[in-house]
């Protein structure tokens, strides 16, 4: 008899704790870019000229934020800074986007072109004839 109402009584604390739910919350985070060109880097932000946004761009930077090339090398903070073009990889916190990934990308400078000499040669022959 005793073990029946054990049974019985956990039964029960079973069936009650399963009918229990738990709140569970998803964080959704979504991972954006933005292309421009760095017109400050400070130590904890960066701020871009955006090709598509009228206004400058501010994002802060920690110490798992990477940065890289084109290629997906590594590149030193060193070599971050103002006039690079870079595209940001970065991830909205609140009212803060915080970079996960610089990308660096290459300078193009474009060469003053020197106007173009065309040196033509021109040969004529004339043949006369000889009367004799």
């Amino acid at each position: 008899m005793l073990r029946k109402s054990i049974t019985a009584a956990f039964l029960g604390a079973t069936l009650t704790l399963g009918s229990l739910s738990f709140a569970q919350t998803t964080v959704e985070t979504t991972t954006t870019n933005s292309a421009g060109t760095i017109s400050e880097f400070s130590p904890d932000t960066i701020i871009i000229r955006s090709e598509t946004s009228p206004e400058p761009l501010r994002y802060t930077y920690s110490k798992t934020t990477t940065y890289v090339d084109e290629t997906g090398a590594p590149v030193t903070l060193e070599t971050v800074k103002s006039g690079l073009p870079v595209t940001v990889y970065y991830t909205k916190v609140g009212d803060r986007m915080v970079a996960n990934r610089v990308v660096v990308r290459k300078t193009t400078t474009v060469a003053p072109t020197a106007p173009a000499i065309i040196e033509k040669k021109t040969t004529t022959t004339t043949t006369t004839e000889d009367k004799k």
